[in-house]
């Protein structure tokens, strides 16, 4: 009687609500979870749930179990916030580094140089002896949309290699050179100095560039990122981070969904 007198017709539940309500509450894979937490992409939440470093209020969750969007999840007993705000950063990679956000042998992490209270993880890799662009963030989807080959992201890189190549070699390199995965292939591959070359790729296999070019008799003295997907690394110091622009953002998530 006080909503009608108030102005209020009496309420009835509208067609499906029921249904989207308990759509929203379906339990969800624990990986998934993890990911949308900002834990980790996808793919390495699995690694960590393999590791069984993943609970759920104490009890150690299994690949592939599905649990609630609410249930509580923590890594290594810290508790995973079902909220966070998002972080996108680029960093300029010095050799001697880690692309991890710990490490067992006490070495300096990519994580440790950015320093943020938030729980990063690096999307990607690069080699403790590479350089260059690395992305770090705890958004899990859009590292997913970066990393996953169907995406098509291009990386660029600068390459110095012993002794100078010849035109045989860089022929060699670029018809294709057979390792473990497949045949390994590098685009765009250039000479811009002697001794110094740019190269793309399309694949993400361990160590590819160097086992490459050491398949056709050339040492990779130098290895540095410049370039993934629309994403350039600048003029910014080795060492150096700072965060994505919203328009970069989008940029790398944009070119994802035109591949």
């Amino acid at each position: 009687m006080k909503a009608l007198l108030n102005g209020a017709r009496p309420g009835r539940a509208k067609p499906g609500s029921a249904v989207r309500a308990a759509a929203k509450a379906a339990p969800a894979r624990a990986q998934k979870l993890l990911s949308e937490r900002g834990v980790a992409s996808r793919r390495h939440a699995e690694e960590l749930i393999a590791a069984g470093r993943i609970t759920s209020g104490g009890r150690r969750i299994k690949i592939g179990e599905k649990v609630a969007p609410d249930a509580p999840l923590e890594v290594d007993g810290a508790r995973a916030e079902t909220a966070v705000a998002h972080r996108y950063v680029l960093l300029n990679k010095p050799t001697g580094t880690v692309s991890t956000a710990r490490d067992e042998r006490g070495r300096p992490t990519v994580v440790s140089l950015v320093g943020a209270r938030e729980r990063l993880y690096p999307v990607g890799r690069l080699d403790s002896d590479s350089e260059g662009l690395l992305l770090l963030t705890n958004d899990g989807a859009w590292a997913e949309r970066v990393l996953h080959p169907r995406f098509g992201h291009e990386r660029e890189y600068e390459v110095e290699v012993q002794p100078e190549p010849t035109a045989e070699q860089l022929a060699a390199l670029r018809r294709g050179v057979r390792l473990e995965e497949g045949i390994g292939k590098l685009y765009g591959l250039r000479l811009v100095a002697p001794g110094r070359l740019r190269l793309v790729l399309r694949t993400g296999w361990k160590r590819q560039v160097r086992r490459m070019f050491a398949a056709v008799g050339l040492r990779v003295t130098r290895l540095r990122r410049v370039r993934m997907g629309p994403l350039v690394l600048g003029p910014l110091p080795l060492g150096r981070w700072r965060e994505l622009t919203k328009r970069e953002v989008a940029a790398l998530r944009s070119a994802a969904k035109a591949t």
